[in-house]
């Protein structure tokens, strides 16, 4: 594999690293974890590269002055000596390094097996990158559903932004799906985020012109990169003034806050559900030890029209309802504004008939 591709793949699996459906030997999966007795120094030792790699990396460098004085002080006072087990040992620390810096991505994680070592520390080998491909293949890169749904509205269920160069096909054939559709629905419930360039690839299917979406500031580079949407996609834009529903939920986060964020602010897409997460740093997981982990966000969003971000408040829905009644109130909203411009009888039968159908659905008090 080319080392510049190499290097993109990694990039977007590190961004991954904190999605509920990332590759899973970045990922925590679901159920319990297995874990094993942790001894003093080898809690030591995960707290000492903890700070190490905060004081290193992390966006805000008097936030990672207060993380090592704050963990400092608790070793110091044997805080910590109770948990012998691994997997709470992470946990604690994770929760007292968020309590300081507010940051939903920051993570420290355990494997039950030992971690490869690395040339890079943020860069996984190219045996992780391949199992991670296949993981992501059998996720079908992320999406999860496409379906037309009555009176010609388009739907994709997107679980996660998994890397552009995975992913491609699989959002291209979506989108190509749907591109005769009249309304669209973009279901992120269930998507924790992934690869800004992904986001990227989505949006420029939804957007006519080249667009300046968002940029992020590293500072361990001390640079800013910013993200558009391409000037040509695989098959057709769903373009023009079709409208379109953005879904989310309090599990929407990261990448697919920024994708919300973005179409929020380019007046292009009605968000419908509850308010997201609220992650916008996005950053790299390091290697702490033979079986610890830490994501660590060195960066942080600058979106062009708002000159700020999602961090610690999320994006907030342009109409608020519960999660689970957001799609039955995007249909609804969808087939409104397409009775608006019909002129066809029967049509009008039709979308009658799929409003009074969806009213009665709804969620009983």
């Amino acid at each position: 594999m080319p080392t510049s591709k190499r290097r993109t793949i990694a990039s977007a699996l590190a961004t991954l690293a904190l999605v509920g459906t990332a590759p899973q030997s970045f990922a925590q999966p679901a159920g319990p974890m297995p874990t094993r007795p942790i001894n003093a120094a080898e809690r030591e030792q995960v707290i000492r590269a903890a700070i190490s790699e905060m004081n290193k990396r992390y966006v805000f460098e008097d936030k990672a002055k207060e993380v090592d004085t704050t963990l400092s002080a608790k070793l110091k006072a044997n805080e910590y000596a109770a948990l012998d087990d691994a997997v709470k040992f992470a946990t604690r620390v994770t929760e007292d390094v968020q309590a300081v810096t507010k940051d939903k991505h920051i993570r420290v994680r355990f494997s039950i097996d030992p971690l490869p070592e690395r040339l890079d520390a943020q860069a996984p080998t190219e045996a992780e990158i391949v199992a991670e491909k296949k993981d992501s293949a059998r996720r079908n890169f992320g999406v999860e559903r496409v379906e037309r749904l009555p009176l010609n509205i388009g739907y994709i269920d997107l679980r996660g932004f998994e890397p552009a160069d995975w992913a491609g096909d699989a959002i291209s054939a979506a989108m190509n799906l749907v591109a005769n559709t009249e309304a669209l629905i973009i279901d992120l419930r269930k998507n924790g985020g992934g690869d800004p360039a992904t986001v990227a690839l989505m949006t420029s299917y939804l957007l006519d012109e080249r667009t300046h979406l968002n940029s992020f500031y590293y500072r361990d580079a001390n640079r800013t990169e910013q993200y558009w949407t391409t000037d040509w996609v695989p098959g057709k834009r769903f373009g023009g003034k079709r409208p379109i529903y953005v879904l989310t939920s309090k599990r929407t986060f990261s990448g697919a806050e920024e994708f919300s964020y973005n179409l929020k602010n380019l007046k292009r897409g009605t968000i419908i559900g509850e308010t997201t997460g609220g992650g916008a740093h996005p950053g790299d997981s390091s290697r702490l030890t033979a079986h610890f982990t830490m994501f660590v966000p060195n960066g942080r969003a600058i979106n062009p029209i708002s000159k700020t971000n999602w961090e610690g408040v999320g994006v907030v829905p342009d109409v608020k309802v519960a999660a689970d009644d957001a799609l039955r109130v995007a249909q609804l909203m969808a087939l409104g504004k397409l009775a608006e411009t019909e002129k066809d009888p029967r049509r009008i039968r039709g979308l009658n008939d799929r409003v009074a159908e969806l009213e009665k659905s709804a969620p009983k008090p």
